[in-house]
Formats: structure tokens, C-alpha cells, sequence
């Protein structure tokens, strides 16, 4: 797994006090720290580094943060953690459902946003690491855990977030076990995750839409009353 000076966090905000006071934390916690204060200078960055999480905040000057972050996670599964001044529920889901992994509001608690950086920084190389079956297939689809990819078995790929992903690998290597929200949580965004956190709901809902989509006859994900979600698949290891 990455360690802090190995990675590199991409901080998207137009405020200059915020932006400081963010990379000053991440840098004094050993991490390499690229900062860009407007869409247009996100890209012109990933032009030239590929960075391990990005910040990003809700508003900015230009294009905002939520477009920004749907244009993020139609091209891969970089870790997108959403800054928000904003305090209505509404514009922290419809975050989520643009494809952020986790949000955090303003004003924030520095220890908190460390605490979130490194639990997305885990989740995103968890998988790969723990995990050496490499790869599974279940019901027409493909899923590498090594390479962190879903697609289905005619090789067409099948984008899904951080998030997401770790979710569905859980799934895969259990199935046809009725897994609690408890142990969702524990396992995809660690012990200290509040439990009443509607992520995994949430997060559930949209895998069921995006394999849903492309395989709609076949159910998947199924919620078993009072105890949690059950994956339906017969899952075959596939080897490396």
C-alpha cells in the first residue's frame, strides 16, 4: 500500500486560505501535494501526474466541482473526497451519486480530513494488495481485483468508483452470504465508520444500477429484511 510519502493528493480549490491550510496539513504528514484552483487547471495537472486521491471542492469558479467530478469518474476510479460549504443533504448525495467517494463539510476538522484522506487511500489499495486470487467471474462478468477493473466477459468495461469497487469485491469473495450493513461499513470504510451512515445504502443502490444496466434480466444484490444484502451470483475464481 501506498505510504504518505509515496502519495500524491490533488487539492481543487479556489480559496487561497483553504488551500494552504490543506496542503500545509497533507505536506506535514508526508504526502506530495499538487494544488489547482479551477477545472481547467485540474487538467492541465493530470496532464502531467496521475495522483493517488483528489480533493475537490463543490464550489468553484467556472466549471463546479460536481461536473468536474462527473468528468473524474467517467474516465477511471481516481478517489474523489468532496469538500462542501454547503449544509443541505441534497448536494452531498447528489455528490455522491456523481461518483465521490466521500464528502466532508466546512468548516472541517483537520484530523478529520487526515482520517478520511488515509481511509480512501486504503480503501483504493486494499483490494489489490490483500487480496492474490486475482480474478472472479459471476453471471457474464469479469471482475480483477489486481487490476481493479469490472467488465463483462465480452471485455466491455464498466466504470465504477472507489467506492464501488471495494464494495462489489466484498461481495464476490462472499457471496450467496447475507452480509449486515455493519460489516459493509467495516469492512469498505473502517471501524471508526458512524453506523448510521446511508453510504453503503447508497453506494448498493448504484452498483444495482450500473451492472443492473447491462445485464438487467439477472438479479444481483438482493436485500434480505432486517439483516442486509445478499449477493445472488454463483462466483468462479478465475486465476491470475
Amino acid at each position: 500500500m501506498l505510504g504518505a510519502s509515496d502519495a500524491v493528493i490533488a487539492v481543487v480549490e479556489d480559496d487561497e486560505e483553504i488551500h494552504r491550510l490543506v496542503r500545509d496539513l497533507l505536506v506535514r504528514e508526508g504526502f506530495a501535494v499538487e494544488v489547482a484552483d479551477s477545472g481547467a487547471a485540474l487538467d492541465q495537472l493530470l496532464a502531467r501526474c496521475r495522483p493517488d486521491l483528489v480533493i475537490l471542492d463543490l464550489m468553484l469558479p467556472g466549471e463546479d466541482g460536481l461536473s468536474i467530478c462527473r468528468r473524474l469518474r467517467s474516465s477511471g476510479n481516481l478517489p474523489i473526497l468532496m469538500l462542501t460549504a454547503k449544509s443541505d443533504p441534497v448536494d452531498r448525495i447528489v455528490g455522491l451519486e456523481m461518483g465521490a467517494d466521500d464528502y466532508l463539510g466546512k468548516p472541517f476538522n483537520p484530523r478529520e480530513l487526515l482520517a478520511r484522506v488515509r481511509a480512501l487511500l486504503r480503501r483504493a489499495r486494499g483490494v489489490a494488495e490483500a487480496e492474490r486470487t486475482r480474478r472472479y467471474g459471476f453471471s457474464g462478468f469479469i471482475i480483477d481485483l489486481d487490476a481493479r477493473q469490472l467488465a463483462t466477459e465480452g471485455g466491455s468495461p464498466i466504470m465504477l468508483t472507489s467506492a464501488e469497487f471495494e464494495l462489489l469485491a466484498c461481495f464476490v469473495q462472499r457471496p450467496r452470504r447475507v452480509l449486515s450493513r455493519d460489516q459493509l461499513l467495516d469492512w469498505t470504510r473502517g471501524r471508526n465508520s458512524d453506523p448510521y451512515d446511508r453510504a453503503i445504502d447508497m453506494t448498493i443502490s448504484r452498483l444495482r444500477k450500473k451492472i443492473g444496466s447491462v445485464a438487467p434480466e439477472i438479479e444481483f444484490i438482493t436485500t434480505v429484511r432486517n439483516n442486509g444484502y445478499l449477493f445472488v451470483p454463483h462466483v468462479k475464481q478465475l486465476g491470475p
